[in-house]
């Protein structure tokens, strides 16, 4: 199964959207909260190559975007594949 991880706010409707489809497809995530870890919020922007909105996802390493693009990739059923990656060691 693939490592993901996922940077989110509290009271992020985006956030709480992605974090249900991972949910719903039993998918095991690591969620950074920014608001409580700030100082993770620098590195979250370095990672996504200047994304700073949340959520901001990461599927074994690889940035995906945010709520909009990982529900793209559920539409086109591109997501499943992504997630039934191994993590590279």
């Amino acid at each position: 199964m693939a490592t993901v991880d996922i940077y989110t706010k509290a009271y992020c409707p985006y956030c709480t959207r992605a974090l249900a489809l991972l949910t719903q497809k039993s998918v095991a995530y690591n969620e950074i909260k920014i608001d409580v870890n700030p100082e993770l919020r620098e590195k979250m922007i370095e990672r996504s190559n200047g994304g700073y909105t949340v959520p901001q996802i990461f599927i074994n390493n690889k940035h995906v975007g945010g709520c909009d693009e990982l529900m793209a990739l559920e539409y086109n059923q591109q997501l499943d594949p992504l997630l039934n990656e191994q993590a590279k060691a």
